[in-house]
């Protein structure tokens, strides 16, 4: 049962037009939080907020356009006087080997998913600090802790995502802001589709290796993974109301997996090394 003091929460979504940010506007709704629904294109999520007027306020906006951000941000705070809840969830991916990368999408990644998101909340910042509390949720991705072939790049980006995070969650924590990362494996919200650019490898020796078989498959298992958006929007809403919310969230089996093989290892090859490691410092 949520009380009157949770749904007084404000909560201000990016990306809200398709996949997770869209499931995730439409239970903090059902769960009775105001809430101001955010996306390039408003007609596509009007339908988000009829009948729920009074407590959802929805905004165009484009995180790439520092106007928009502020503009966006002010009426909010004209409306219901405060944010409690960012959820930095807009987004898209780019598919290709490394060395053929093309330079304009991945900046063009980059402006989205990491300055987009970094300009979102630099502009939330000062309301958060003055109310002495808050909570920025900063989607990342199991592609924010270990990296697959054809992902080079995106893996760039949400990599910047988590390490900017965790210094944000240090120097926020005096003023009762917690930050969390969201790491979610396949999902299905067509990320893999219309969220997404890919550039086909032209290379003989890309094509023939896992590079080549990688984007082939790109579509083959679009609407088949195994993540079901719906339980990662109940899931914030949960991590929302934990008194102690974590810094770091799996969410779906695969990225549970992908995670602990990264780390297992990573420990083993640390030990494996340590002498080498600890031999670098002066010696007394």
């Amino acid at each position: 049962m949520i009380t009157l003091y949770q749904q007084d929460k404000v909560w201000f979504i990016t990306g809200c037009s398709t996949g997770f940010g869209r499931q995730i506007a439409e239970q903090a709704i059902h769960a009775g939080y105001k809430v101001v629904v955010t996306a390039r294109n408003v007609e596509q999520i009007t339908d988000l907020t009829a009948g729920h007027e009074e407590h959802t306020l929805t905004l165009p906006l484009d995180v790439t356009s520092p106007d928009q951000i502020r503009t966006a941000i002010d009426q909010t705070i004209e409306k219901f006087n405060r944010i409690d809840v960012l959820v930095n969830n807009a987004g898209i991916g780019y598919f290709s080997s490394v060395e053929e990368s093309v330079e304009a999408e991945t900046r063009r990644m980059f402006e989205i998913n990491f300055w987009g998101l970094m300009h979102v909340t630099n502009a939330v910042l000062p309301y958060m600090r003055n109310q002495k509390s808050g909570h920025i949720i900063n989607f990342s991705s199991i592609g924010g802790l270990t990296s697959f072939p054809t992902l080079g790049y995106y893996h760039a980006t949400k990599y910047a995502v988590e390490g900017i995070s965790e210094s944000l969650a240090q120097e926020l924590a005096p003023f009762n802001i917690h930050v969390s990362l969201i790491e979610p494996s396949g999902f299905r919200t067509d990320w893999g589709g219309r969220s997404s650019a890919k550039t086909e490898t032209t290379i003989p020796e890309y094509k023939e290796s896992i590079v080549g078989q990688m984007l082939q498959g790109i579509q083959l298992g679009a609407g088949q993974e195994a993540g079901d958006p719906v339980k990662l929007a109940k899931a914030l809403i949960k991590v929302v109301e934990t008194p102690a919310p974590p810094l770091r969230l799996l969410l779906g089996q695969q990225a549970y997996q992908a995670a602990k093989h990264k780390f297992t290892t990573l420990l083993e090859s640390m030990e494996e090394w340590k002498e080498t490691t600890l031999d670098a410092d002066y010696q007394d």
